[in-house]
């Protein structure tokens, strides 16, 4: 598939610009948004758009005002309500575009070539072919696709899960030939935290792959997980920029890596409960670790910070799987210790890799700021902490300063 975009010599022309539902929620966004695709073509280069559903809820036509019509379960039928939002972004903003003088054609997912698996709801990606996409482009159009769906072997519509349209931007951008992809939201590129909760949060200028992939899979807002996981597989370099400015983050495989930068960012999730699973019996034999995570497994709770020491079977639960985990344990002799209302917040940053005292340093900016660690984890490039809900700005604030991330540059 990469081959023909090759063999239309467009490969280095063509650019995929995704537009979230944010940036097209009134008609003066549209109007910055059309002629960002505009400058592009005056620049010789062939856009390919991708949209989101227009607004947030309560504007009619955001994907949680559709979803209200017909709450209901997974399937068939939600997924075709659910894609209807953005079929109609996809429709409106190739007519502004003609308006504009743009030639242009809007797109559903299917008909633009994203094949899915048959999991309605959250669907996985199998195929991404070009050829639709760049037989419209060979028409003198510009593709305007409905982003956050695809089409399964049955012919039936899926989406794609939340946040999906920037998954099919990145599927695109790769199966065109990892062709530039420009995903335009409402802040100016991915953030060293999040402005709401650090003040002196900044826009980072480059990043890797594999932070933009830690950053997201640990709830920092700037992309689907999914699509930063596939760019950083694909090694599909992409841009997350601000609608107004044009200004933000370039996301590549290398970034230049400061001695004394070890870190780049934050990210933080709240609402988790951290739970101690314990043998009823002191004697028990080993194994009833795996019965509890195979108890956990079967009914499908998703769990995260896992350790199992000595002491016992660590791990984090969010929302309503807290009450479900203690359902389904019930069925083995093991005692259930949690603790609710905590906050897991994640200190990424490619420099981390071989630097030593990182870890000593997030202790100490944390015992000096009287945050107290209920439990961690690390990777490669990440170290995640557990700390009380109610103490997470501080711990956020602390950490940012003391690693530099206060300060631009």
């Amino acid at each position: 598939m990469k081959d023909l975009a090759a063999a239309t010599g467009r490969k280095s022309r063509i650019v995929v610009m995704k537009f979230g539902g944010s940036s097209l929620a009134t008609p003066a966004l549209r109007d910055i948004a059309v002629q960002r695709v505009k400058n592009e073509i005056a620049n010789g280069l062939q856009p390919v758009v991708v949209v989101s559903a227009m607004g947030r809820a309560p504007e009619p036509y955001s994907t949680d005002s559709l979803l209200g019509l017909a709450p209901a379960r997974a399937g068939a039928n939600r997924d075709l309500l659910a894609a209807s939002g953005e079929a109609i972004s996809a429709a409106v903003f190739a007519t502004l575009l003609e308006s504009a003088g743009v030639s242009a054609r809007a797109l559903t997912g299917a008909q633009a070539g994203i094949h899915t698996d048959k999991r309605h709801g959250d669907a996985r990606i199998v195929r991404t072919d070009p050829n639709p996409v760049l037989a419209r482009l060979n028409a003198g159009l510009t593709p305007v696709i409905a982003g956050f769906q695809g089409v399964s072997p049955e012919g039936a519509i899926t989406t794609l899960g939340r946040g999906g349209s920037d998954l099919t931007a990145v599927a695109l951008a790769g199966a065109l030939g990892n062709v530039r992809c420009e995903i335009f939201t409402d802040v100016d590129g991915v953030m060293t935290a999040d402005p709401k909760r650090v003040p002196h949060a900044h826009t980072i200028g480059e990043l890797t792959f594999e932070e933009v992939d830690e950053l997201a899979a640990n709830g920092a807002g700037i992309m689907h997980d999914r699509a930063a996981a596939l760019a950083r597989e694909d090694q599909t370099p992409y841009s997350v920029l601000g609608l107004r400015s044009g200004e933000g983050t370039d996301i590549d495989r290398e970034r230049p890596l400061g001695p004394d930068r070890p870190v780049t960012g934050l990210a933080t999730i709240s609402g988790y409960a951290f739970c101690h699973l314990v043998p009823e019996a002191a004697a028990m034999p080993g194994g009833w670790e795996l019965d509890a995570l195979r108890a956990l497994r079967d009914a499908q709770i998703s769990i995260d910070c896992i350790n199992i020491n000595r002491a016992g079977l660590f791990f984090c639960v969010q929302g309503d799987d807290l009450n479900n985990a203690r359902l389904a344990l019930n069925k083995i002799p093991v005692a259930l210790r949690f603790t609710p209302e905590c906050a897991k917040i994640s200190i990424v940053g490619a420099g981390m890799r071989g630097t030593p005292g990182v870890m000593c340093a997030v202790v100490q900016v944390l015992v000096d700021a009287g945050v107290p660690i209920m439990h961690s984890t690390d990777s490669n490039i990440t170290i995640s902490i557990l700390v009380p809900g109610a103490r997470a700005a501080a711990a956020e604030a602390a950490l940012h300063a003391h690693f530099g991330l206060d300060a631009k540059g």
